[in-house]
C-alpha cells in the first residue's frame, strides 16, 4: 500500500477490561481496521494511568488483575481514518480518542522471496 507523506494518527485510549460483543474492545477495533484495509494498527498496554474518573490503574505486583490502560494507534489517509472512526465510535463507551496529523517518513514491507 502506498501512503501519502501527510496522514493521520488515530489514537484510542481505553481500558483492558472494555468489551464489545463479549470480546476485548481492542481486538474488535483492530479486526475492523484490518477488514477495512487500514495500513496498520498497534495495541499498547500501559503500566499505569488514569482517565476521566481519576481512578488509578496500575500493574503493581499485588494488583495484576487491575484494568490496565490500552492504547490503539492507527495511521492512514485522512479519508480512511474518518470511515474507520464512523464505524468504531459507537463501540467506545468510555475512553479518549485523539487525531493528529503525521508525516510518514517510511512505510515498508519485505517482499516475499521466491524459493
Amino acid at each position: 500500500m502506498q501512503l501519502p507523506s501527510d496522514a493521520q494518527l488515530l489514537r484510542i485510549f481505553i481500558g483492558e477490561s472494555d468489551r464489545h460483543d463479549g470480546r476485548p474492545l481492542y481486538e474488535a477495533i483492530v479486526d475492523i481496521a484490518r477488514k477495512q484495509g487500514m495500513a496498520g494498527a498497534t495495541v499498547l498496554r500501559g503500566l499505569m494511568g488514569f482517565g476521566a474518573h481519576s481512578r488509578m490503574h496500575t500493574a503493581k505486583i499485588l494488583r495484576l488483575s487491575e484494568d490496565l490502560p490500552i492504547i490503539i494507534e492507527i495511521v492512514d489517509k485522512p479519508e480512511r481514518v474518518k470511515i474507520l472512526m464512523e464505524t468504531i465510535d459507537p463501540m467506545i463507551d468510555e475512553g479518549l480518542v485523539t487525531l493528529e496529523k503525521v508525516n510518514i517518513i517510511a512505510y515498508r514491507a519485505h517482499k516475499k522471496k521466491n524459493l
